[in-house]
Parts: structure tokens; C-alpha cells; sequence
């Protein structure tokens, strides 16, 4: 095994996840939790608190208390739910426009990163990330934590290496 590489994947999981962190809120003004938040809301409108919940992997009160920042924000609205019980969560345009300018700025910064490497180097990065992100998805619900800040929509569902190391029907 090598240890000095474990040491370096480590290293970078930390820079990308700090960077990312500092991008959305220079670009959102919103906390991380908050900022996923407004992601899992974008991505799946309509979604319940308990979908949320996973998605951040937080508790419950701390998923209500994300929700009724971003609702006192004016940026999520709470409806009726399918069953009368739950509620439906729903960016408002001011959401969706904010959600937009965090998404983007978070794609243009990764991008900018990989744009760093030297081309030969950068034919092989979607490869292997991909390789090591199906090798980390334990189940569903750490394939919605993993993927809680990713833009689905620009990364479709049927080639994502999160879904598709869940399976058929994820």
C-alpha cells in the first residue's frame, strides 16, 4: 500500500473542500450547510426535509434549521407535501438565481483548477476521479452526501460514476 498517496488523496480532499467552501460563500454569502442546502433544493425540487436531511447528513432539527435560514432568506418556500404530513421544499426566484450564481462559480473554480494541470495530465483526471468516487459510494445515501453540491444538470444522472456504482434504479 501506499501510504505517501493515501497521504496526498487526503490532502487534496481537504484543499478542494476548503476551496469550494470559500468560492460558495464569496459567491452566495451562505454557510456550507446552507449552501448544500440550496443545491439539494435546486437539484430536486419538491424535495422533503427528510430527503435534505440525507443529502447533508445532519440531523433533523439542524436540516429544519438550514431550511428556515434559506425560507427567512427568501430563497426556499415551504408547500404542502404529497401525503398532507410532509412539506415541499421550492426555491423562489430569488433562490434559483443566487443557487445559479453559487453552482457557477463553484464549476468555474474546479475547472479553472483542472485547467492548471498540463494537458497530458488532464486526459486522465475524469478517469481516475470517476474510478475513485465509484470506489468510495458505500449506498444511497452516501452517493447524495457525495454528490450534495454537484450540479446534476451538467452532470446527468446516467453517467454519473456516484449513481452508477449504486446501482440500477438509484
Amino acid at each position: 500500500m501506499c501510504y505517501r498517496t493515501a497521504n496526498l488523496l487526503g490532502a487534496l480532499g481537504i484543499a478542494l473542500t476548503d476551496a469550494q467552501n470559500a468560492v460558495l460563500g464569496a459567491s452566495s454569502g451562505l454557510a456550507p450547510t446552507d449552501a448544500a442546502a440550496l443545491n439539494a433544493v435546486a437539484v430536486a425540487p419538491g424535495c422533503s426535509i427528510g430527503a435534505m436531511q440525507v443529502a447533508l447528513g445532519i440531523t433533523q432539527p439542524g436540516t429544519v434549521r438550514a431550511v428556515d435560514r434559506l425560507a427567512g432568506a427568501g430563497l426556499v418556500e415551504r408547500r404542502a407535501g404529497m401525503d398532507g404530513r410532509t412539506v415541499s421544499l421550492h426555491l423562489t426566484s430569488a433562490g434559483q438565481e443566487l443557487w445559479q450564481r453559487q453552482a457557477d462559480a463553484r464549476l468555474d473554480w474546479l475547472r479553472q483548477a483542472i485547467e492548471r494541470l498540463p494537458a497530458a495530465e488532464r486526459a486522465d483526471v475524469e478517469r481516475v476521479i470517476s474510478a475513485l468516487l465509484t470506489a468510495v459510494t458505500g449506498d444511497e445515501e452516501s452517493a447524495e452526501r457525495i454528490c450534495r453540491l454537484c450540479d446534476e444538470y451538467r452532470c446527468p444522472q446516467d453517467r454519473c460514476p456516484v449513481t452508477l456504482a449504486i446501482g440500477p434504479g438509484s
